[in-house]
């Protein structure tokens, strides 16, 4: 089971949300490996699929991207401590380096400012061997409460005594 924290965050859910909510990951295999208030981290495993050049085997950027995005998500939901409706504003990565073909690629993202209706997020992507050398970059920021839906809390309910 995958890390998950801040305490009394509950993994099942956070599990269902990213499976059965978010379409994409489930068809690219995204999968969390840590999410806290300080970083939240998912990874992607290395898909034939996902290639951008056959000759060399590259993850097409728009693979890098939509994990970028995800795990942008992912940390403002750590933030904010609930399942609530967010929408992507603005995503500016910088690409450094194609990733390792063969190899899975992981990104790290951070909630660093909350505001009533925005969230801030860095974030980096990177293999596991390599973490200081990054394949990409990003700032980005996200709309709060994009939807009128309720927001869901990600709190553990209290069991009746």
């Amino acid at each position: 089971m995958s890390e998950i924290n801040p305490e009394g965050v509950d993994p099942k859910v956070i599990d269902a949300y990213i499976r059965q909510g978010i379409p994409h990951c489930a068809a690219t295999g995204m999968r969390l490996v840590r999410m806290a208030a300080e970083d939240t981290i998912m990874a992607l495993p290395y898909n034939p699929d996902l290639v951008g050049d056959p000759t060399t085997g590259v993850l097409h950027g728009g693979a890098v991207t939509a994990l970028i995005d995800t795990v942008c998500g992912m940390a403002v939901l750590a933030g904010t401590r609930k399942l609530q409706a967010i929408a992507t504003l603005d995503l500016r990565i910088d690409y450094l380096k194609p990733a390792r073909a063969q190899a899975e690629l992981l990104a790290a993202a951070h909630c660093y400012k909350i505001t009533r209706t925005i969230a801030f997020v860095r974030a980096r992507a990177y293999h596991e061997d390599t973490p200081d050398d990054l394949i990409a970059s990003c700032v980005a920021t996200f709309m709060l409460g994009s939807s009128d839906k309720p927001a869901v809390s990600l709190r553990r309910k209290e069991k009746p005594a």
